[in-house]
């Protein structure tokens, strides 16, 4: 009787366990962030000018002091249906733009509003075109900058439509990002400190060759040209606008770019005397800091210059130091690492401030006394990002992050706290409050971990070395219920290009839901590493691949791939490769440039000829391909076609306006000639990448190719 009941409860318990478990699916995966199988987060916002922060919770808008007693309950400064009652046609609260005292400001349709919390009444709106884009709205002139189509405009609680450039030259575009969004430009309107003057960048195209895009949707298909710059041909040429509220006139920069040089890092001077920009040359390999003065255009001096035999990348903005008008800090990587340095716009250049041997990200802002400035950076573990106090006087370091790992800092108004949100391998994601002076801090929000209960496989970080001793950091996903006596086939996923790590000390390890899939769900080892030519490591890792992109880049790969071979539980003779984009060129040379190693490729987006590829990214990593001939040569995907074993997939979106359809098309036709069978999808009226419900599509066609042909 006892062989029965204990029979019968290991039955029971097995069942118990079996119903417990979940099971992730591919769908789910994918699309992980809308099913809730990402970590939850908090949305934190400092009120202006103040230590006190905001955050919004089941249909109210709380407030709380910074160094708040937690047993002291929390009144709702805005409940939902208040703001409701004052604004038609909300149904949940939106993204406040700012936050202060009094007012909350968020943009609603085509309208900026500005309520009132304290009166519970709305004290002013903004209207402007429905049309409008790239929109730009600025506290201080209470003010809305936008553009339509080509050209830029301006709002206020008065007019919706003030015109700042009329021109009727389509190649003529105003108030929009130039350079293809490269040395860190991000938008085309800046606003000056007090909120008096917009500079704006303005870019004629002109030069620039027409690249056809189908539009599919129309009847008959119809053309839609794009502006693309490919490397060596003709390229934009930049200019710098100043207007000027009060009089609504417009002053250019007087700055002579027939040369197509680049102007990025626009900044201003606090008291709105001058503007600056980091000018560079088209070859990338010199940079100009120069100073104009902004009611008139003329240039004052250049205040310093930077040169490199590889390239010089500026990505950072001027930081003026709190109480001068003259005195700030610049990023520059001109030692090896991203280090921060002290200028002076009447003396130049003062001293360098930190020596680090890792990469500062970002410059966040100063403390209450400016005697410090808030940055983050890697720190001593390029996998991970952190928050530090630097003295400005003596570039004294303190680490404002104890806890390993991925850290996301926001410094409060007045300069005496952060909010830190942070992960993990281990941590979902935590949200603490800490003071500067390190004498306070909490915690403000924990998530639960949310796939605890579903299958999953087991991650692991892998370093490795090169030849040469550089250091590699790599990620190994296990499958589960692991059995180190049996034999997996491999996954590489790869991207391998500038600016970008695959491998952090985040939640997952930078990894995607989709692999742990690939592990739990169907018994894979999906392994990533970053190798030269990546983010976060510094000059000399990154700048590696220059004029030879691809070949360090595969060469880690494989020392990847070597790695993964010695390991008892590895099939090495079942290994597959994919990536998009830059990993779509890395998965293309891999396995044509390496037969025999991969049984199985699928290659998204992928370029294949760097000569069809844009002038800013390009140039910068290759030079002009007719300067540089055997690299482009070399790097062609299209001459080891030949070399095709095993089965490749190619992918792309339809309308790519990034790697042009023209990378695969090609690829294709030399396949053909060669009599190589291939596989090819497209998506149509996708861009580069493949988004939204369509996603799910992608990666099931992607993992299926992969688990049917790598055997």
């Amino acid at each position: 009787m006892k062989k029965y009941i204990s029979l019968f409860l290991l039955i029971f318990i097995t069942t118990l366990t079996a119903q417990e478990t979940k099971h992730l699916t591919l769908e789910d995966a994918v699309l992980g962030r809308s099913k809730g199988l990402y970590p939850q987060n908090k949305s934190i916002q400092w009120v202006s000018n103040s230590d006190v922060f905001a955050y919004a919770e089941k249909n109210a808008l709380f407030t709380e002091p910074a160094f708040h007693n937690t047993k002291e309950k929390i009144a709702p400064i805005l409940q939902l249906q208040e703001l409701q009652n004052g604004v038609k046609g909300l149904k949940r609260f939106p993204r406040f733009s700012s936050i202060s005292s009094e007012e909350v400001t968020f943009n609603h349709g085509n309208e900026i509003v500005i309520y009132n919390y304290k009166n519970k009444s709305t004290s002013e709106t903004i209207s402007y075109p429905s049309e409008a884009e790239n929109n730009d709205y600025n506290g201080k002139a209470k003010a809305v900058a936008y553009t339509i189509d080509n050209n830029l405009y301006l709002a206020n609680s008065k007019d919706s439509k003030i015109a700042i450039t009329n021109s009727g030259d389509k190649n003529i575009v105003s108030g929009q990002a130039i350079a293809r969004s490269e040395f860190g430009i991000t938008h085309g309107i800046f606003w000056s400190p007090k909120g008096t003057h917009i500079a704006f960048y303005q870019k004629d195209e002109s030069n620039v060759t027409d690249y056809p895009l189908v539009d599919v949707n129309t009847t008959p298909a119809s053309l839609n040209n794009i502006k693309y710059p490919m490397n060596g041909m003709g390229s934009e040429i930049a200019k710098v606008g100043v207007y000027s509220l009060s009089n609504n006139k417009v002053v250019y920069l007087d700055i002579d770019t027939s040369d197509e040089h680049y102007l990025t890092n626009l900044s201003w001077s606090p008291d709105e005397k001058y503007v600056f920009l980091a000018e560079i040359n088209r070859d990338q390999n010199h940079m100009w800091f120069n100073m104009y003065e902004a009611s008139s255009g003329k240039k004052v001096k250049t205040l310093f210059e930077e040169k490199s035999d590889k390239w010089v990348e500026p990505e950072h903005t001027a930081l003026f130091i709190p109480s001068s008008t003259s005195e700030f800090l610049w990023l520059s990587e001109r030692d090896g690492f991203m280090n921060m340095y002290v200028y002076d716009i009447h003396k130049g250049f003062k001293k360098q401030l930190t020596n680090y041997n890792w990469v500062i990200k970002g410059m966040l802002g100063f403390d209450s006394k400016g005697k410090n400035v808030i940055i983050s950076g890697t720190g001593e573990d390029p996998r991970e990002r952190k928050a530090f106090k630097v003295s400005l006087k003596n570039g004294k370091t303190e680490d404002l992050t104890p806890e390993n790992g991925s850290h996301r800092v926001r410094l409060s108004d007045d300069g005496n706290y952060i909010v830190d949100s942070y992960s993990n391998t281990t941590t979902p994601r935590v949200i603490k409050v800490r003071a500067l002076n390190k004498k306070y801090e909490r915690t403000i929000f924990t998530t639960n971990n949310p796939i605890k209960d579903y299958q999953l496989g087991t991650t692991e970080f892998v370093n490795l070395k090169t030849k040469e001793g550089v250091d590699l950091y790599g990620r190994i996903i296990k499958p589960a219920n692991f059995d180190a006596s049996k034999k997996y086939p491999v996954l590489i996923y790869v991207y391998g290009g500038p600016h970008a790590q695959m491998v952090t000390n985040s939640w997952m390890a930078g990894s995607n839901l989709w692999m742990q899939w690939m592990a739990a769900e169907q018994g894979y080892v999906v392994f990533t590493i970053d190798n030269r030519g990546s983010a976060s490591r510094g000059f000399a890792f990154e700048s590696a691949i220059h004029r030879q992109i691809g070949e360090v880049e595969m060469e880690d790969q494989l020392t990847g791939v070597t790695y993964l071979k010695s390991l008892p539980f590895v099939d090495g003779n079942r290994l597959a490769v994919h990536g998009w984009s830059y990993g779509g060129f890395m998965a293309n040379s891999l396995m044509l440039r390496h037969p025999g190693v991969f049984t199985t490729a699928v290659a998204g987006g992928p370029v294949t000829d760097w000569k069809w590829y844009e002038i800013m990214y390009g140039e910068r990593y290759m030079d002009r391909w007719e300067e540089n001939e055997a690299g482009f040569d070399k790097s062609r995907v299209h001459n080891y076609v030949q070399n095709l074993d095993g089965k490749l997939l190619e992918i792309i979106g339809s309308v790519d306006p990034v790697v042009v359809p023209q990378h695969t098309m090609t690829l294709l036709d030399a396949f053909i000639k060669n009599k190589k069978q291939v596989d090819f999808l497209s998506y149509p009226m996708h861009p580069h990448n493949v988004r939204g419900i369509d996603r799910a599509h992608l990666m099931k066609k992607v993992l299926d190719y992969v688990i049917e042909n790598n055997q």
